[in-house]
């Protein structure tokens, strides 16, 4: 059985960070070891909320307690996503450091949150340079969306051929698989939006109907369902696949109810049997 060690915030209430990511992988028959960074009644954009904010410590004694289990040769990947400071951050890049230790053919699959277009940067000072100088030279696969890539990459990018030397700028980072999502150039369609997988010189692109839905914890969901994908298969092209069909279908389900929170229980066939699939092109 695969075993993936996620590292993301908790929410009581909905669903952003682990609370999006564990079910989804373990729909798809994968053992999760979920490490809280902070434990919330409800995501942040509600502007009311109750609990804590765990520090670096924190994260990594518990990773030291599974370790002390004798486990860690049975984890197949570290996930991260939102990072609440720099220190748990550190504590991230020393478990993949541990977990690679114990098993070198352990990935790492880095979400790296920033921000997002028409929000800006909103992850605190110190976070943006860590996540670029050095979160993602350890991962094996990121998964920015588009607003992440151009600051990873030092480049404002409009054009596919953009993108493409953006993605090179972050390969150069150290990334094996870099995944592209809410990709927006000057050919894609108005009513659509577009991911871009790349992997050893090629790009591959799916291109989905564009949803009138705004919801936290989506990107949280993909990160963990390409990760999914990509280590069952190994391949970039048929990571996008599953995963860009599982999502569309769980934002599609979100936006026919008009939740605010992504219907992740309510649509879980998706995860596994997709109602909808989508042509993956090689661009």
């Amino acid at each position: 059985m695969v075993a993936v060690l996620s590292i993301q915030s908790h929410v009581a209430y909905g669903h952003v960070g682990n609370s999006s990511a564990v079910f989804p992988l373990q729909r798809l028959g994968i053992e999760v070891w979920p490490v809280h960074t902070v434990q919330f009644s409800n995501h942040t954009g509600y502007g009311e909320w109750t609990g804590r904010v765990f520090d670096g410590q924190a994260v990594e004694e518990v990773v030291q307690g599974i370790s002390d289990r004798g486990v860690l040769p049975r984890c197949d990947a570290v996930l991260s996503g939102y990072l609440g400071s720099a220190d748990i951050g550190h504590a991230v890049v020393q478990t993949v450091g541990k977990v690679r230790a114990a098993n070198p053919d352990a990935v790492y699959c880095c979400d790296p949150v920033i921000g997002d277009v028409g929000r800006g940067v909103f992850v605190r000072p110190g976070i943006e340079e860590f996540l670029r100088d050095v979160a993602v030279p350890t991962a094996d696969l990121v998964t920015p969306n588009h607003f992440e890539l151009d600051l990873l990459s030092g480049r404002t990018t409009r054009s596919l051929a953009d993108v493409k030397d953006a993605v090179a700028a972050v390969h150069d980072l150290g990334p094996r698989v870099v995944l592209t999502t809410s990709l927006i150039t000057d050919d894609t369609p108005d009513d659509a939006v577009d991911l871009l997988a790349s992997d050893g010189g090629r790009h591959f692109r799916v291109r989905t109907p564009r949803l009138d839905v705004s919801v936290n914890g989506a990107g949280d969901a993909i990160a963990a369902l390409f990760l999914a994908h990509w280590l069952r298969t190994r391949s970039a092209a048929d990571a996008l696949a599953g995963a860009a069909a599982s999502v569309f279908g769980l934002l599609q389900r979100t936006e026919d109810a008009g939740s605010r929170e992504i219907l992740l229980v309510d649509a879980q066939e998706e995860f596994v049997a997709p109602t909808r699939t989508f042509e993956v092109d090689e661009v």
